[in-house]
């Protein structure tokens, strides 16, 4: 069992005895590397941690300088020589304490311990296994860039750097958790973001009391006031380096989380979800069209599968003859009831959805065909389910592609709208709209609103929900987020 005082004891100046507290407190395991060596008549222990240090790094930046050492002929020597009279590595930091020694063990260090002295050099030689850049996965574009952050915090930070090379963007690093002392880094435009909203953050993430953080979704509810409280989320996600960069240059801060190939802007607005890098790389009126078709497809695959119930149980007056004459030979021939066989449709289209997902790729594409054959051809040819419900399916499926930011909340609200179409009709649908508007009007996040600029109305800067300036116009102005505090 770990001692609490080890996380407050400083190193002893007796070697043997800080090698073996050490070794108490890592439990012996067995990933610990511990190499005892006579430098210039000194003892030294280089210590590391198996796997995650670079093994040609080692015997080029820290054996081969310790052996070829002759003229130091004290502790103190050697000590200097490592801090001040060599570049064996970019990293180089002085720790004094065993809850230092043990961070920096496992983020990729390699600890030199000098007898006589009650300090150690902590060189970084990282070389664990990384997964190497590649395409993203979640956010495609047709002519935006093709890279994307993968899980190693320093990568994505230069990622970032490499957009961004004015000396105001700034990085912060703490580490968030207990037990897993996991790397979290806050970035921002200095000048751009505002100050009181770096501050809230930052006094957020360092009262998280979780023992470990190992993914963003860790941390959101922390930083997130409107977490319980909406189907919503006033911090947005992305995985690719520019859309980053581009929120940076709104005033917004970034998240990244070590061991996490997502990025969390805060905060994110409503609007946001509705555009991609894509918008800038094509002309004005394409990406304004393109929005627009966005905004269609939301409301499609929100509120289509509640508002056919509704027309078609509660207001069949709305068909013309021919086609209410069509919709009645369909649903009589099925055994279900047209809600209960809605509800069924959406939910066996979200298990394979999810199955999708989960399964690896080389077997992903079977979840297609057995959709595409079961529930498609076989389910109407058997009279289960009838063909006007399974085009309404269809589209609303379809529809919730197009926004992969929402696909969690159109997935909950589609159901929604669902019970309350078949329930109380339009005048259900009409209800559960406003609630839903109600919903999101009242998160506030930082004291900006979720959907600014239409609520509160912001007469110039409304036409950006659906809008998107030319690059002249962009150069003249310096929108931020700031402009939509409310004070």
């Amino acid at each position: 069992m770990r001692p609490d005082y080890f996380k407050t004891t400083l190193l002893r100046a007796d070697i043997k005895g800080s090698l073996d507290e050490l070794r108490q407190l890592c439990g012996e395991t067995s990933d610990l590397n511990i190499m005892e060596v006579t430098v210039c008549s000194v003892r030294c222990a280089v210590v590391t941690i198996e796997g995650l240090v670079s093994t040609s790094s080692m015997a080029d930046l820290v054996f081969q300088p310790l052996m070829q050492l002759r003229y130091c002929d004290d502790a103190a020597g050697i000590y200097d020589y490592l801090t001040q009279k060599s570049l064996l590595s970019t990293q180089r930091i002085t720790v004094n304490s065993f809850s230092e020694i043990v961070r920096l063990l496992f983020s990729g260090f390699c600890v030199i311990l000098i007898d006589g002295l009650s300090k150690a050099v902590a060189l970084g030689i990282q070389g664990f296994e990384k997964r190497s850049i590649s395409n993203p996965d979640s956010e495609q574009t047709v002519r935006g860039a093709q890279d994307s952050f993968n899980e190693v915090i320093r990568n994505n930070l230069a990622l970032v750097r490499m957009r961004m090379k004015t000396p105001d963007l700034r990085f912060e690093m703490m580490q968030c958790g207990k037990l897993s002392q996991t790397d979290v880094c806050i970035m921002y435009l200095s000048g751009r973001a505002d100050p009181e909203m770096i501050q809230t953050l930052r006094s957020r993430l360092k009262d998280i009391e979780l023992d470990t953080v190992l993914s963003g979704g860790y941390i959101e509810p922390f930083v997130d006031e409107n977490y319980r409280k909406s189907f919503f989320s006033s911090m947005m996600t992305t995985q690719r380096p520019d859309v980053t960069c581009l929120r940076l240059n709104e005033g917004r801060i970034c998240i990244l989380v070590d061991g996490s190939p997502f990025c969390l802007v805060c905060p994110s607005l409503f609007i946001d979800s509705f555009q991609t890098m894509d918008d800038y790389c094509t002309k004005p009126y394409y990406a304004a069209f393109i929005r627009l078709l966005k905004y269609f497809a939301f409301l499609l695959a929100v509120g289509l599968p509640g508002l056919y119930l509704a027309l078609v149980m509660f207001h069949p007056e709305a068909f013309t003859l021919k086609l209410l004459l069509n919709l009645y030979v369909s649903e009589e021939a099925t055994p279900f009831p047209l809600a209960v066989e809605m509800t069924l449709l959406v939910v066996m289209f979200e298990i394979m959805r999810e199955a999708g997902i989960r399964l690896p790729k080389s077997v992903g594409g079977a979840v297609s065909i057995v959709g595409g054959l079961i529930v498609g051809d076989a389910a109407v040819r058997s009279g289960l389910i009838s063909v006007p419900l399974l085009i309404v399916v269809g589209i609303t499926a379809t529809s919730a592609f197009v926004i992969p930011q929402l696909d969690q909340q159109i997935s909950v609200l589609r159901l929604f709208f669902i019970l309350a179409g078949s329930t109380a009709g339009l005048f259900g649908i009409a209800v559960c709209a406003v609630l839903f508007t109600a919903n999101i009007c009242a998160m506030d996040e930082m004291s900006v609103s979720y959907l600014a600029p239409l609520s509160p109305f912001n007469k110039t800067r409304a036409g950006g929900a659906l809008f998107r300036k030319s690059f002249r116009e962009y150069a003249k102005s310096r929108d931020t987020v700031g402009d939509y505090l409310e004070r």
